[in-house]
């Protein structure tokens, strides 16, 4: 199944528990778009947060997100990997 990374802006000033809340909002629905988020990375200062899943298309990634309330600003697939 691909796999993607994803990005959100605008979240300055994320906790871990806050990334962890929105990531297992995403986990709890994550099932019914066939996506299985792996990991989520953050950075409270820029506000950046990253996501990566396994799923069967960026839309179904998009969707879980949406739904969850934190739609991402870019969806990228990661075809090549070391």
């Amino acid at each position: 199944m691909p796999e993607f990374m994803d990005v959100h802006t605008g979240m300055t000033g994320v906790t871990p528990e806050g990334l962890l809340e929105a990531h297992n909002a995403d986990l709890a629905i994550q099932g019914e778009e066939g996506v299985d988020f792996k990991h989520a990375w953050a950075d409270p200062d820029s506000g950046m947060v990253f996501c990566l899943s396994e799923a069967p298309s960026a839309e179904a990634v998009q969707r879980i997100h949406e739904r969850a309330g934190h739609p991402a600003d870019s969806i990228y697939q990661v075809p090549v990997q070391a």
